[in-house]
């Protein structure tokens, strides 16, 4: 009995060395949408990488790529992207897949974001109404594109607006905010179809091409140090850009929609024709 005991906890020791981990910053708004927890079980099953995510918005897993804390990164903000690839920070940016930005609010909808044409002509309703609105304010890829939208309106919220909150925090713990107040926010299709507390909050704006969100994966340049896992990196790369992992993004559904769209230029593309 000794003996098998001693056996077992030898095999479970063999079992842990050959376990190997890397570790990938990704933003909120991907971890928040639950797709991480269909991916990473099949990532393990099939490569036998034990991915471990740590949890920011964009630019905080920008920063950790740029110090070399992290072996990749999956974030959507395109222009800092190509800026960490351009600085050496990273050796490439894939694409990966893409869905959208949605504009939610009270459904009362007080600033008559429903009749918006355009996303500048709801972020417009909601300025000139003074309707409470919450920010991520914490310089992830929605908060990047978010200003980005206040710009293309010709409006700077961030002037002394009483209307205007930022949260500071992740999209679920702004749309608790925003639920809580009864505010228009900004969010990603994917967090918002996986939030639970929308309380009185509903989608009010859709469609318009400006919206559009692109989710980007950085392996992290291995000249950071000999201890980037860059052979994980181009491994996961391979596998996120499979024919396996095409099926399991496009068939991830939350009340019986799809909340990604895979876009990658596939790895095994030959073999998905076949």
């Amino acid at each position: 009995m000794r003996n098998l005991t001693l056996a077992i906890a030898l095999g479970l020791s063999a079992a842990a060395a050959q376990a190997e981990e890397m570790k990938m910053a990704v933003t909120t708004s991907f971890h928040n949408s639950g797709l991480a927890e269909v991916l990473l079980p099949e990532i393990k099953q099939d490569t036998g990488i034990d991915v471990q995510l740590l949890v920011v918005g964009t630019g905080q897993a920008i920063k950790l790529g740029e110090t070399g804390d992290v072996d990749a990164i999956l974030v959507h903000a395109k222009a800092a992207e190509e800026a960490f690839v351009a600085a050496g920070h990273g050796t490439h940016r894939r694409e990966i897949m893409y869905n959208d930005f949605v504009i939610i609010g009270p459904d009362a909808d007080p600033a008559g974001v429903r009749e918006a044409d355009s996303a500048a002509a709801a972020l417009t309703a909601i300025e000139q109404a003074g309707a409470p609105f919450v920010s991520r304010g914490d310089d992830s890829g929605t908060h990047k594109k978010e200003l980005s939208l206040w710009n293309a309106a010709g409006i700077d919220p961030g002037a002394g607006a009483e209307w205007y909150k930022a949260a500071g925090a992740g999209m679920g713990a702004a749309l608790n905010t925003a639920s809580g107040m009864g505010a228009y926010i900004m969010s990603d299709r994917a967090s918002w179809l996986n939030f639970g507390n929308k309380g009185d909050l509903a989608l009010l704006f859709a469609g318009d091409p400006i919206l559009f969100n692109q989710y980007a994966y950085l392996p992290v340049n291995p000249d950071k140090g000999d201890y980037i896992k860059s052979d994980l990196a181009a491994e996961l790369e391979g596998w996120l850009t499979s024919a396996r992992a095409k099926a399991l993004i496009d068939g991830y559904r939350v009340a019986g929609e799809q909340l990604f769209t895979f876009n990658a230029q596939m790895t095994d593309a030959s073999k998905a024709a076949e």
